[in-house]
């Protein structure tokens, strides 16, 4: 196991994610969606950098886990989570936001899951970690830090809120 990232990197690349999202808005109002259960705390970082920088955002929340393609193959009994976007979807640019982006699975399932919420007039991806090797054509247009990961590496993304810490750790298998 090797620690990637830090908490200064961690906080550093969340700043780099912000910047580029400010920078692409160019006034525009943001719509964040951060994917449970990391993404969600990404994005809520993400957005209290942008209002910090004087963007005008909002902040939804999105649980996937009903539109996973592999959800047979999760536990026997797994967590349901709520959503919670609360605002109109139709017609909005829409910020979806992710810890890890990897085989591209995890995006496909989320934007089957926003769709059920309304017409976005533009869907962009925010990614903490890129660590390649899709298997789906989605690639972030926004991406905090790349990492270069053998495919069977499992990359862990511990986060203050949820796990008390913030770093991500690459484990070799």
């Amino acid at each position: 196991m090797s620690t990637a990232l830090d908490p200064a990197a961690m906080s550093a690349a969340i700043d780099r994610l912000a910047d580029q999202i400010f920078s692409a808005a160019d006034g525009q109002a943001i719509d964040l969606v951060g994917i449970r259960s990391r993404g969600d705390e990404v994005a809520e970082r993400v957005f209290v950098k942008l209002v910090e920088r004087g963007a005008q955002a909002r902040l939804g929340v999105l649980d996937i886990s009903l539109y996973r393609d592999d959800y047979e193959h999760l536990s026997s009994n797994p967590t349901l989570q709520s959503s919670s976007i609360d605002f109109p979807v139709d017609g909005s640019h829409v910020v979806l936001v992710d810890d890890v982006i990897f085989t591209g699975r995890t995006i496909r399932a989320a934007l089957d899951a926003l769709f059920d919420y309304g017409r976005p007039s533009k869907v962009d991806l925010a990614v903490l970690i890129d660590r390649g090797h899709r298997e789906i054509p989605v690639e972030p247009r926004f991406v905090g830090e790349h990492l270069e990961t053998d495919r069977m590496d499992r990359v862990d993304v511990s986060l203050e809120k949820i796990d008390g810490k913030d770093a991500v750790e690459i484990i070799t298998q």
